[in-house]
């Protein structure tokens, strides 16, 4: 998907307005980044202060170092994570969010105030309908 809408940025002015819900708008591809269950944990953590990929493994529960790296790696290609090589030995990389990366702070907190808060009522809606699926 990624490589068949990067070529639609320059339909994007011929459009009265972007909008995500067609099938072709560029715009798609930033909200699969969003959507990513370890977007929104990597770029809160970023979101304070520069860190290290060693630091981002051990304080994000579960992630492996296959998903940390191309979740990195796609949000360095959108924007919103910048990456700094210092010529050291060994090397030192760090990761910190662009401006563009801090715009999306409000939302991301947002998101996950939202997932800490209704957690139990999420949790309780997917065992009703499990019991319900099973019967």
């Amino acid at each position: 998907m990624d490589d068949l809408n990067i070529h639609n940025l320059e339909n994007l002015d011929n459009q009265p307005q972007a909008c995500a819900f067609n099938a072709d708008c560029p715009t798609r591809l930033i909200l699969n980044r969003i959507a990513d269950k370890w977007t929104v944990l990597v770029m809160i953590l970023l979101e304070s202060e520069t860190k290290r990929f060693s630091n981002l493994q051990r304080e994000i529960g579960g992630i492996s170092q296959k998903m940390l790296t191309q979740t990195l790696r796609g949000l360095e290609r959108d924007g919103l994570v910048s990456r700094k090589v210092y010529a050291t030995v060994p090397p030192k990389v760090e990761y910190s969010l662009t401006p563009l990366g801090h715009t999306l702070k409000d939302l991301l907190y947002a998101i996950k105030t939202w997932s800490e808060t209704n957690i139990k009522e999420v949790l309780a809606a997917q065992k009703s309908y499990d019991e319900v699926s099973l019967k």
